[in-house]
């Protein structure tokens, strides 16, 4: 790191935000530096991550830094000023392609080992599970979550509306869970006393007795709560097949999962989806293709790959399937099913989108239907089956009159599941997991069967002070708000007595609901016109913060996160990347990318803000008012990307952003030197509009080459991203 830290970090990250990232940071760099503010990059992308865990493989030229290591000291600190892009969770085969891509281009990394057996196949497995799923967010959040629309964003929603499907009540499309045996039945918890404060360790004893400890090394503090569960792996897979065998005709099926954040957890149980789904094909050809390296968890994307060319094999799959219920499609057109990538169906974009099109999902036939949503675990699934009642019995959302619904998420310091990927792990035989502490104490025990899946999580005490300080000061401005917790539930029955304690000393009367009923109290207060409050745990901040607004804006990606970082400095998130891939997909094919980058300027007019504030620097107060100008204009005056060649991109979005940006600096008085100079740019670039808007379009409809998806080339890009030669002249 310089000397200096820099006044803002931009992260360099993955897919449609990156390309976004070629055309719109040259442009807050030029504007930034007017106001004598530096903006930096550090690069948090998937490539960049895997490139800085093997330096003694590459050049020198080759060598990556681990900026991620580098941010996460940062945050801990009052200066970080960081602007987070969405980037990559990888899953499995996202990794897979990911390092395939690098080697190709001259990078002398390993393979990922799927099995490893010797020490260094161990190793370097354990280097690149470092990089899994969500590898990035829990090193940077060191403060909880502040999630809500801009008001700018609501208003344009409200007086422009996207489209919805209608909802009927006799919809067959309903959420599908298990009766028990799973994560939330079998949770225990408890929170640390003084007493037993110290080291502790994971361990597995099988049914001879003999004893591994999964892991060392643990520390638990004073206050901090501890859970601990499992879900049966022989209840699971006769759930589906009882699941399986109840479809009804015109029914889809579907699993939603999030295998590319709970990285060890959901792409097991997407593998037992899978293996269920195909067993009479598996019955008869398991050791075959297992011999040919397939694995359930890769999905059957991965089986149709190795058996390619084995016509009778083919012919064997194809007969299977055909004797099971249709399924959710990812791509009809493709044949690219639910099955097929773990990564391919996350529930926090694949659940919203059926519920926002009226509970419908496409087939194989290319055509809409009602769908069976498979969610195995009920910690969360009530949401989305609420959710799905509501609107049976009352209607499609009108997305015109309804309130806003923002979010206060529990997730500093790894709080909950997503900070448990290293103490999830798939049990071996029958025995017992155990968690021991420092002073031989067992916090938890728990008897379990060969393929349960078992997992610890945590969230300390400091954190969850924080958390709720945020609610109940988000309550008080908004004025309608409501926890997210289940005293039925282990975990959050030791949540609420923190919650109820803080509550009671500051004299506040905030409800604390389970989350089925805080799902039909929020639907229910926004319907009415009301802005609501949810304030909840960290996986369901997390789906909560695209449920509602894909519903209520039309996408998640226009949310505004800030992250009120616990040691005094600020990160700002940008919105969802779910979207992402297809983005760069049509890119590719025609040039056009409608990646809206509506969430990065509500980032950086509140990183300008937070910036003024900080560092006493009152010229970035300024710019971050005018920030907030053009956003507004650019949604009044219809700037932002459409979907289809011709019409408005990323890129004349993005030139609009600037020109309005510019416009807003030189018709302020605060700042005299800032209006005089970007008076001159403003001129500058109303004079050009057209020329500029034609450069822009030159290359639409035709093949864009970037010559990598992970990591691509830097000067091609810059040249797709940047074709306007007189708007770089003037941006600089």
């Amino acid at each position: 790191m310089a000397n200096q830290t820099p006044d803002i970090i931009y992260t360099i990250v993955d897919e449609a935000p990156e390309l976004a990232r070629h055309s719109l940071l040259p442009i807050i760099r030029s504007f930034a530096s007017a106001a004598d503010i530096n903006v930096e990059t550090r690069d948090i992308s998937l490539a960049g991550r895997i490139l800085s865990l093997f330096p003694d493989l590459l050049t020198e030229e080759q060598r990556v830094s681990d900026d991620l290591a580098e941010l996460g000291k940062l945050v801990k600190t009052p200066d970080a000023n960081v602007i987070k892009l969405p980037n990559v969770s990888a899953s499995v085969p996202q990794l897979t392609d990911a390092i395939a891509e690098l080697q190709g281009k001259g990078y002398t990394i390993p393979d990922y080992p799927e099995a490893p057996v010797t020490d260094a196949e161990k190793a370097i497995r354990a280097k690149y599970d470092t990089v899994k799923g969500s590898a990035v967010n829990p090193v940077l959040r060191e403060g909880n979550s502040d999630r809500r629309s801009a008001k700018a964003v609501k208003a344009y929603a409200m007086a422009n509306p996207h489209s919805m499907g209608k909802w009927t009540a006799n919809s067959k499309t309903h959420v599908a869970s298990m009766s028990g045996n799973d994560f939330y039945a079998n949770e225990k918890s408890a929170t640390i006393t003084a007493a037993q404060a110290g080291g502790a360790k994971i361990v597995f004893t099988a049914t001879d007795g003999t004893q591994t400890v999964l892991k060392d090394g643990l520390t638990y503090l004073e206050g901090e709560i501890v859970d601990a569960t499992f879900l049966s792996a022989a209840a699971l897979r006769e759930f589906i097949k009882a699941e399986i065998a109840s479809m009804e005709d015109g029914v889809l099926f579907s699993v939603h999962l999030k295998a590319t954040m709970m990285k060890v957890s959901d792409p097991i149980i997407f593998g037992h989806f899978v293996s269920v789904f195909i067993e009479d094909f598996l019955a008869k050809h398991g050791e075959t293709v297992k011999a040919l390296g397939f694995n359930p968890n890769a999905g059957l994307g991965d089986l149709e790959e190795r058996i390619a060319g084995n016509a009778a094999l083919e012919a064997d799959l194809k007969a299977a399937l055909a004797g099971k219920p249709d399924m959710y499609m990812v791509n009809s057109d493709k044949g690219i099913t639910n099955l097929h990538v773990s990564s391919d169906v996350i529930i926090d974009a694949s659940m919203p989108a059926v519920i926002r099109a009226g509970g419908i999902g496409w087939g194989p036939d290319g055509k809409a239907a009602d769908t069976k949503c498979c969610i195995p675990d009920n910690c969360y699934a009530t949401i989305y089956d609420e959710t799905i009642n509501y609107f049976k019995e009352n209607g499609a959302l009108d997305v015109t009159s309804c309130g806003a619904v923002s979010n206060v998420g529990l997730m500093a310091q790894k709080a909950e599941e997503y900070g448990s990927h290293p103490t999830t792990f798939e049990i071996p035989s029958a025995g017992t997991v155990e968690i021991v502490l420092a002073n031989g104490d067992v916090l938890h025990s728990h008897s379990v069967e060969a393929g349960d899946i078992w997992r610890s999580s945590t969230a300390k005490k400091a954190p969850i002070l924080d958390w709720i300080k945020t609610g109940i000061e988000r309550f008080d401005a908004v004025g309608t708000a409501a926890f997210w917790l289940d005293a039925n539930r282990a975990h959050d029955a030791e949540l609420i007595k923190y919650v109820e304690a803080a509550l009671k000393a500051a004299g506040k009367d905030i409800p604390i609901m389970a989350p089925r009923e805080a799902t039909r109290f929020s639907w229910a207060e926004m319907t009415k016109g009301k802005d609501v409050v949810t304030i909840s745990g960290n996986v369901l901040r997390d789906y909560l913060t695209d449920l509602f607004p894909i519903l209520e804006l039309g996408t998640s990606a226009k949310m505004l996160s800030i992250v009120k970082l616990m040691n005094g400095g600020g990160l700002f998130e940008t919105g969802a990347g779910g979207s992402a891939p297809k983005h760069v997909e049509q890119l590719v094919a025609e040039n056009h990318l409608r990646w809206d980058s509506l969430g990065e300027f509500c980032a950086l007019g509140e990183s300008f803000n937070f910036l003024a504030g900080a560092k006493d620097k009152p010229k970035a107060a300024v710019l971050g008012q005018a920030v907030e100008d053009a956003t507004v204009k650019l949604l009044l005056e219809n700037k932002s990307p459409e979907r289809k060649v011709g019409q408005n991109d990323n890129r004349s979005s993005h030139y609009w952003f600037a020109r309005y940006w510019a416009e807003s600096l030189a018709n302020q008085d605060v700042d005299t030197d800032i209006k005089a100079h970007f008076a001159d740019v403003a001129d500058k670039l109303s004079a050009n509009e057209a020329t500029i808007l034609n450069e822009l379009k030159v290359d639409e409809g035709k093949p864009a080459d970037m010559d990598g998806y992970y990591k691509s080339d830097v000067v091609k890009t810059s040249a797709i991203m940047r074709p306007s030669a007189t708007l770089n002249a003037i941006i600089g």
